[in-house]
């Protein structure tokens, strides 16, 4: 019931709460995936081979595409912060996993640096309405197609991180069948 409240409210702005580290500013997002199963592949003991997908944004003042990501507020711990912007940017939620790692990144609208961190999320659940509906849009797309569009090369290389967080679980999956 909270997420079905949230979902309605606007999005937090402003950086008087926001976090820095040494004049970083701190920023957290995520990179929200699915499972799609797809008749293109072989069936394995009875169920169709799964396809990765990868949900991106437009920038709110271009169509540039990218994850969702935005200010960690002093009041929030780091998954709660990437769990909100997730869901105020792109309007999904969902499992949140271990930290892909973290990034030095300059902004583009002002000079400066920014900190960034990145999380998986596996999505439960995706809103028909969200706080930034009508200044963003999402797109649902392979890794590939992803990788191609995505706009920062910071967030090319924490997919990067998070394709390979995948291929070692599924290895590890394999191991024990």
């Amino acid at each position: 019931m909270l997420i079905k409240t949230l979902v309605s409210l606007p999005s937090r702005t402003g950086r008087n709460l926001q976090r820095y580290n040494h004049g970083f500013r701190l920023v957290v997002g995520c990179i929200p995936y699915r499972f799609r199963e797809t008749k293109k592949s072989p069936p394995i003991h009875g169920t169709l081979i799964e396809e990765l997908e990868v949900l991106l944004i437009t920038s709110q003042k271009s169509p540039k595409m990218m994850f969702p990501k935005g200010g960690w507020e002093i009041d929030e711990d780091i998954k709660l912060a990437a769990t909100r912007e997730t869901m105020e940017e792109a309007g999904v939620v969902g499992t949140i996993g271990d930290k892909l790692g973290e990034w030095i990144f300059k902004s583009r609208s002002r000079d400066t640096f920014h900190e960034g961190y990145m999380f998986p999320m596996l999505v439960t659940e995706e809103f028909e309405v969200w706080p930034e509906k009508n200044v963003r849009q999402r797109i649902w797309m392979t890794v590939n197609e992803a990788r191609e569009v995505c706009a920062h090369s910071w967030m090319k290389e924490a997919l990067d991180a998070f394709c390979s967080s995948i291929h070692v679980s599924a290895n590890k999956e394999k191991e024990f069948l």
